[in-house]
């Protein structure tokens, strides 16, 4: 596959999760349930957030995508999420996990370890040091913020592209999107209030899932999605600031451009290379 993307090929993406609604299955974090299901709706797709033993398969059953979310772990989430990737894994349905706080403990790196057994995703995304922690490299998290560049961290992620073969983002200032064909997209837009509202970073894993509910390329869906949450991220923080407001305007705008973004508008403020790897 050709390593190159253009702006209105990833504005079709974006049209087509609008158009077609895809149903992503979350088994996320407590603390961004409720942002995460509205980052989905603004952007065109359906949530839905189901973690009992006795329906997570079946509610995999009816998705288009799973997106499983290490944030706040304990025994029976863990499970969950296990049975939702074993479902996932048999249907063939796409897979985006995010290692939250990925290197932070010994239980998050036993259970990425034991969800990556149970299936390997089509998608994982990350900051630099959760794609290091998970790729194996010794790194110890500060929390769930990052504590290496994503540019320290592409040597990682191209380790894990290997042991997955699949495609690996590292977010940051640059989202990086690396996959099993070499392909590497670089995109620079966003703005640095992002880091400021809890769940953005989340909200870009629950996005890709959208994306490869709609675009079978997985490297092609993920840069796709972070294309958009990141050209929205930057309409958002401008409109705040114009208005002398902060961030807690800002989530909110950040919803409203995600619905109202217009073509002209993406490919006017989009900054992405691609290249091989």
């Amino acid at each position: 596959m050709a390593a190159t993307l253009t702006a209105s090929d990833l504005w079709a993406d974006i049209t087509a999760v609008r158009a077609r609604s895809p149903l992503v299955h979350s088994i996320t974090n407590l603390v961004v349930i409720n942002l995460n299901a509205n980052v989905l709706l603004a952007a065109g797709a359906s949530p839905v957030m189901a973690h009992a033993h006795e329906e997570v398969a079946d509610m995999v059953g009816i998705a288009q995508s799973l997106v499983v979310n290490i944030g706040t772990l304990d025994p029976y989430w863990v499970r969950s999420m296990e049975l939702a990737m074993q479902a996932a894994g048999a249907r063939g349905i796409p897979m985006v996990l995010d290692p939250v706080g990925a290197g932070a403990t010994p239980y998050r790196n036993q259970t990425l370890e034991r969800l990556l057994d149970a299936a390997l995703p089509s998608v994982i995304r990350g900051n630099g040091s959760e794609i290091m922690s998970t790729a194996g490299a010794a790194i110890k998290t500060r929390g769930v913020d990052s504590s290496a560049a994503a540019n320290d961290a592409l040597g990682a992620a191209q380790a894990l592209v290997q042991r997955t073969r699949g495609t690996v983002c590292v977010s940051g200032a640059t989202d990086h999107v690396l996959d099993a064909q070499h392909r590497w997209s670089r995109l620079s837009n966003g703005h640095e209030w992002m880091t400021r509202i809890t769940g953005v970073g989340c909200s870009a894993t629950a996005l890709i899932g959208a994306f490869c509910a709609v675009q079978p390329d997985a490297w092609r869906a993920t840069t796709a999605a972070m294309a958009l949450l990141g050209v929205a991220g930057e309409v958002a923080a401008e409109k705040a600031q114009a208005a002398g407001q902060g961030v807690g305007s800002m989530q909110a705008l950040l919803l409203d451009a995600l619905q109202l973004l217009d073509q002209t508008s993406f490919e006017q403020r989009l900054r992405l290379e691609t290249a091989q790897w």
